[in-house]
Protein backbone atom coordinates (compact mmCIF):
# COMPACT_ATOMS: atom_id res chain seq x y z
CA UNK A 1 0.00 0.00 0.00
CA UNK A 2 1.91 3.40 -1.00
CA UNK A 3 1.95 6.04 1.47
CA UNK A 4 -0.79 8.34 -0.54
CA UNK A 5 -2.91 5.21 0.01
CA UNK A 6 -3.01 5.20 3.31
CA UNK A 7 -3.39 8.47 3.35
CA UNK A 8 -6.22 8.83 1.56
CA UNK A 9 -7.82 5.93 3.78
CA UNK A 10 -10.25 7.04 6.21
CA UNK A 11 -9.04 5.66 9.90
CA UNK A 12 -12.82 4.29 10.14
CA UNK A 13 -12.01 1.85 7.82
CA UNK A 14 -8.35 0.51 9.87
CA UNK A 15 -11.02 0.72 12.30
CA UNK A 16 -12.98 -1.98 10.18
CA UNK A 17 -9.98 -3.74 9.51
CA UNK A 18 -9.23 -4.50 13.14
CA UNK A 19 -13.14 -5.42 14.03
CA UNK A 20 -12.79 -7.90 11.09
CA UNK A 21 -9.70 -9.34 12.35
CA UNK A 22 -10.85 -9.55 15.83
CA UNK A 23 -14.36 -11.40 14.32
CA UNK A 24 -11.91 -13.66 12.42
CA UNK A 25 -9.85 -14.70 15.40
CA UNK A 26 -13.43 -15.44 17.92
CA UNK A 27 -14.23 -17.61 14.64
CA UNK A 28 -11.20 -19.41 15.39
CA UNK A 29 -11.77 -19.95 18.65
CA UNK A 30 -15.50 -20.71 18.42
CA UNK A 31 -13.97 -23.92 16.34
CA UNK A 32 -11.03 -24.64 18.91
CA UNK A 33 -13.98 -25.16 21.64
CA UNK A 34 -15.82 -27.59 19.42
CA UNK A 35 -12.66 -29.53 18.62
CA UNK A 36 -11.43 -29.20 22.83
CA UNK A 37 -15.29 -30.27 23.81
CA UNK A 38 -15.37 -33.13 21.58
CA UNK A 39 -11.92 -34.77 22.76
CA UNK A 40 -13.15 -33.82 26.38
CA UNK A 41 -16.04 -36.18 25.09
CA UNK A 42 -14.08 -38.51 23.98
CA UNK A 43 -12.35 -38.26 27.67
CA UNK A 44 -15.52 -38.82 28.97
CA UNK A 45 -16.22 -42.09 27.16
CA UNK A 46 -12.62 -43.34 27.69
CA UNK A 47 -13.17 -42.79 31.72
CA UNK A 48 -16.06 -44.52 31.67
CA UNK A 49 -14.55 -47.41 29.22
CA UNK A 50 -11.93 -47.37 32.13
CA UNK A 51 -13.99 -47.19 34.93
CA UNK A 52 -16.40 -50.57 33.98
CA UNK A 53 -13.32 -52.33 32.92
CA UNK A 54 -12.13 -51.91 36.63
CA UNK A 55 -15.04 -52.81 38.06
CA UNK A 56 -15.30 -56.07 35.82
CA UNK A 57 -11.71 -57.41 36.99
CA UNK A 58 -11.84 -59.77 39.93
CA UNK A 59 -11.90 -57.81 43.71
CA UNK A 60 -8.88 -59.37 45.13
CA UNK A 61 -5.49 -59.80 42.79
CA UNK A 62 -4.05 -62.99 42.79
CA UNK A 63 -0.59 -63.28 44.67
CA UNK A 64 2.30 -64.11 42.49
CA UNK A 65 2.52 -67.61 42.26
CA UNK A 66 5.21 -70.14 41.37
CA UNK A 67 6.36 -69.67 37.96
CA UNK A 68 4.35 -71.80 35.18
CA UNK A 69 5.85 -73.25 32.46
CA UNK A 70 3.37 -71.44 29.82
CA UNK A 71 4.07 -67.47 29.73
CA UNK A 72 0.63 -66.57 28.99
CA UNK A 73 -0.98 -63.53 30.51
CA UNK A 74 -3.95 -64.25 32.83
CA UNK A 75 -6.89 -62.56 31.91
CA UNK A 76 -6.62 -59.92 34.53
CA UNK A 77 -3.02 -59.09 33.37
CA UNK A 78 -4.53 -58.39 29.86
CA UNK A 79 -7.25 -56.13 31.33
CA UNK A 80 -4.52 -54.39 33.31
CA UNK A 81 -2.18 -53.66 30.27
CA UNK A 82 -5.21 -52.44 28.15
CA UNK A 83 -6.91 -50.23 31.14
CA UNK A 84 -2.53 -48.54 31.19
CA UNK A 85 -3.12 -48.30 27.78
CA UNK A 86 -6.27 -46.42 27.76
CA UNK A 87 -4.57 -44.33 30.75
CA UNK A 88 -1.70 -43.60 28.64
CA UNK A 89 -4.30 -42.61 25.69
CA UNK A 90 -6.52 -40.47 27.90
CA UNK A 91 -3.45 -38.70 29.55
CA UNK A 92 -2.21 -37.47 25.28
CA UNK A 93 -6.02 -36.33 25.11
CA UNK A 94 -5.69 -33.88 28.06
CA UNK A 95 -2.51 -33.11 27.19
CA UNK A 96 -4.08 -31.96 23.69
CA UNK A 97 -6.79 -29.65 25.36
CA UNK A 98 -4.70 -28.32 27.49
CA UNK A 99 -2.73 -27.25 24.76
CA UNK A 100 -6.02 -26.22 22.79
CA UNK A 101 -7.26 -24.14 25.67
CA UNK A 102 -3.99 -22.38 25.84
CA UNK A 103 -4.31 -21.75 22.20
CA UNK A 104 -7.24 -20.11 22.13
CA UNK A 105 -6.44 -18.13 25.47
CA UNK A 106 -3.65 -16.44 22.96
CA UNK A 107 -6.42 -16.35 20.28
CA UNK A 108 -9.07 -14.43 22.48
CA UNK A 109 -5.60 -12.17 23.89
CA UNK A 110 -5.43 -10.83 20.27
CA UNK A 111 -9.07 -10.41 19.92
CA UNK A 112 -9.09 -8.23 22.62
CA UNK A 113 -6.19 -6.20 21.77
CA UNK A 114 -7.85 -5.83 18.02
CA UNK A 115 -11.25 -4.77 19.80
CA UNK A 116 -9.67 -2.45 21.96
CA UNK A 117 -7.23 -1.05 18.83
CA UNK A 118 -10.03 -0.27 17.38
CA UNK A 119 -11.90 1.81 20.29
CA UNK A 120 -8.63 3.86 20.37
CA UNK A 121 -7.75 4.87 16.60
CA UNK A 122 -10.50 7.20 16.02
CA UNK A 123 -9.33 9.22 19.14
CA UNK A 124 -5.56 8.85 18.64
CA UNK A 125 -5.33 8.61 14.81
CA UNK A 126 -5.79 11.45 12.82
CA UNK A 127 -5.37 10.25 9.53
CA UNK A 128 -5.35 6.91 8.07
CA UNK A 129 -1.38 6.91 7.81
CA UNK A 130 -1.24 7.59 11.53
CA UNK A 131 -3.90 4.52 11.84
CA UNK A 132 -1.75 1.98 9.55
CA UNK A 133 1.11 2.63 11.61
CA UNK A 134 -0.27 1.68 14.25
CA UNK A 135 -1.53 -1.19 13.61
CA UNK A 136 1.64 -2.31 12.15
CA UNK A 137 2.84 -1.50 15.19
CA UNK A 138 0.85 -3.80 16.87
CA UNK A 139 0.76 -6.74 14.90
CA UNK A 140 4.22 -6.58 15.52
CA UNK A 141 4.46 -6.53 18.40
CA UNK A 142 1.73 -9.76 18.73
CA UNK A 143 3.32 -11.50 16.38
CA UNK A 144 -0.24 -11.33 14.42
CA UNK A 145 0.99 -13.19 11.34
CA UNK A 146 1.30 -16.69 13.58
CA UNK A 147 -2.33 -16.40 14.04
CA UNK A 148 -3.57 -15.78 10.36
CA UNK A 149 -2.82 -18.31 8.16
CA UNK A 150 -5.33 -17.84 5.35
CA UNK A 151 -4.97 -13.83 5.58
CA UNK A 152 -2.20 -11.40 4.95
CA UNK A 153 -2.11 -8.98 8.11
CA UNK A 154 -0.84 -5.38 7.42
CA UNK A 155 2.42 -6.19 9.13
CA UNK A 156 3.39 -8.80 6.50
CA UNK A 157 1.87 -6.35 3.48
CA UNK A 158 4.22 -3.63 4.60
CA UNK A 159 7.31 -6.01 5.26
CA UNK A 160 6.39 -7.80 1.86
CA UNK A 161 6.38 -3.85 0.48
CA UNK A 162 9.43 -2.94 1.68
CA UNK A 163 11.03 -5.86 0.26
CA UNK A 164 9.75 -5.34 -3.06
CA UNK A 165 11.15 -1.48 -2.65
CA UNK A 166 14.36 -2.67 -2.07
Amino acid sequence: MSDDAAGALAVEEFVEYCRTQAGLLSGHVETMSEEADELLAEIDQEMADVRSRLEALPDEVPATETPSTADVPSASEVDVAAIEDLQRELEEKQLLVEAKQARMQAFQDLAAGYTELAEELPSVAEDGQEALARIIEFEADNDAPAYFDERQTMVEAAASRDVDEE
